[in-house]
C-alpha cells in the first residue's frame, strides 16, 4: 500500500479494493503471459470447457467481452488451434465455436496459472478468510448488477 496516502484514503474500502485490484491484476497479467495467453483467451475457453459449442454472441454474453473483442479473441484461438468455428446448420449468418483438444490442454495450463496467481494475491488470508472475501465481493457485485 502507498505509504503516502492520506489515511483518510487508507480507511476508504473502495480505494482498498481499488489497490488491491491494481496489485491483482499484475499478478493475472504475468500468469497469462507466462501461459501465452491473455484474460479473454481464458474467458473464453473456460465458458466452452464449461457450457460446450457457442455461437460468438452468446460466448460474448456468458463472458461479458464485447462482441468485436470476441471475434479479435477467437481469431487468436482458432489461429493457435485452441478453438474451431464452423457455421450454424441453423443459421448460416453465424458461427459456432468449439474447444479442440488443445484448447482443452491451454485451459487446464491457464487455470493452474490462474490458481497459482489466486494463491499469491491472497497469501495473506487463510482459507476461510478467502471464503468469506469472495462471498462478501459477490454480495456487492450482485447488488450492482441486480
Amino acid at each position: 500500500m502507498d505509504e503516502e496516502a492520506p489515511s483518510v484514503l487508507k480507511e476508504l474500502p473502495s480505494w482498498l479494493l481499488t489497490q488491491s485490484a491494481l496489485q491483482a491484476q499484475r499478478i493475472i497479467s504475468e500468469a497469462f503471459t507466462a501461459g501465452n495467453a491473455r484474460g479473454y483467451h481464458y474467458r473464453l475457453l473456460a465458458t466452452l470447457t464449461e457450457f460446450g459449442p457457442a455461437s460468438q454472441a452468446s460466448l460474448g454474453r456468458h463472458t461479458g467481452i464485447d462482441r468485436s473483442d470476441v471475434v479479435a479473441a477467437i481469431n487468436e484461438l482458432t489461429a493457435q488451434g485452441f478453438v474451431e468455428r464452423t457455421p450454424d446448420p441453423t443459421d448460416g449468418r453465424r458461427n459456432i465455436i468449439t474447444i479442440t483438444p488443445a484448447g482443452r490442454r491451454q485451459h487446464q495450463n491457464l487455470e493452474s496459472l490462474i490458481r497459482a496467481a489466486q494463491d499469491a494475491i491472497f497469501a495473506p488470508l487463510t482459507p476461510p478468510e478467502r471464503t468469506q472475501l469472495t462471498a462478501l465481493l459477490t454480495k456487492v457485485l450482485t447488488y450492482h448488477d441486480g
